[in-house]
């Protein structure tokens, strides 16, 4: 039996009241790939209030080489944040089952002891096959996320140095590096450590070569500015002794505060958006299709400026443009 769809405003307005059962719900109908889901979800989308998508909340991507700790150290932020009454959800990006599509790591055990908090919402999502770290439905879905938490957190899959999508898809990028596993320095090589806004050496419990790395990375970082103008810092933690997760909250919060008070809070998301709909643009048509909406550059810089709208509905458009018609 086919599942009946939603009312899209009914499920927008609840999703806004952090009702647990109509996110989930919203989640879901953002993955259906039926048409008339997809109409439905770019109705939702566009239904959800616009003072929590452009500014009321924060969405920040946490990357890194597989063995890092991510989770671990996402498990300690989200106790940190609830402890300075912050509602939290994490959309965790997990390996695919080659067989099913579906997420290898969906239990999440490590962040288990969040599950129990009403003001934690934890979803699993499969990356299937996405060199870039991110699924497909990633960028809808932190939209609905936005509308309910104050903290949306996408944790990626470990996938190396192609691992980068992420940092076009969140306000904050956060690295996360492990000291002694000379991926460090790879990174530095191949030019990923000029994506994020934060680098964290997680496991400063170890000691001498957590130091080592914390050095080299501050070596490098003094050198870089990103192209707004943002310094990134180099920090140290330890999700397994609890430290250096305070300042490593911090640091997060100080770049979302850097963004709003230069105004460029909101562009970041405008520009979110449009890396998102090009991506997938690319992968449907190639050049071909980019070539047809006016070339990349032209079309990222529309996108950019264009007005909030449901990215669902904004591709169809434009995947109605490079079409021909009949």
């Amino acid at each position: 039996m086919i599942p009946t769809l939603p009312d899209p405003t009914a499920l927008a307005s609840a999703v806004s009241a952090r009702d647990r059962i109509a996110l989930a719900r919203a989640l879901n109908l953002l993955d259906d790939r039926r048409p008339a889901a997809r109409e439905c979800a770019a109705a939702f989308l566009d239904a959800l209030p616009v003072e929590k998508l452009e500014a009321g909340s924060h969405l920040i991507g946490i990357t890194g080489p597989p063995g890092a700790g991510k989770s671990s150290l996402t498990a300690a932020l989200i106790q940190v944040w609830r402890q300075r009454g912050l509602k939290v959800a994490i959309l965790a990006v997990d390996p695919s089952s080659p067989i099913s599509g579906g997420a290898l790591l969906g239990d999440r055990l490590r962040m288990h002891a969040s599950g129990a908090d009403r003001e934690v919402f934890i979803r699993s999502l499969a990356c299937r096959g996405e060199f870039g770290g991110l699924s497909a439905e990633v960028w809808p879905m932190s939209l609905a996320m936005l509308a309910a938490f104050d903290i949306v957190l996408v944790e990626t899959v470990g996938v190396g140095q192609k691992e980068i999508d992420v940092s076009k898809m969140t306000d904050t990028t956060c690295f996360v590096a492990q000291p002694a596993s000379g991926d460090s320095i790879q990174f530095l090589k191949a030019g990923i450590m000029e994506i994020p806004h934060v680098i964290v050496v997680n496991k400063e419990d170890i000691g001498m070569a957590a130091r080592k790395t914390l050095s080299e990375l501050k070596t490098t970082l003094g050198r870089r500015t990103d192209m707004d103008g943002w310094q990134a810092p180099a920090l140290s933690a330890s999700a397994a002794l609890g430290s250096g997760i305070e300042a490593l909250a911090d640091a997060l919060e100080s770049h979302r505060n850097w963004l709003l008070e230069r105004g460029q809070f909101i562009a970041r998301r405008q520009r979110c958006q449009a890396e998102w709909l090009i991506k997938h643009l690319r992968e449907e048509f190639g050049r071909y299709g980019i070539n047809r909406l006016g070339g990349e550059e032209a079309l990222f810089a529309d996108l950019a400026h264009a007005p909030r709208r449901s990215p669902i509905a904004a591709y169809e458009d434009l995947r109605a443009r490079v079409i021909p018609t009949p």
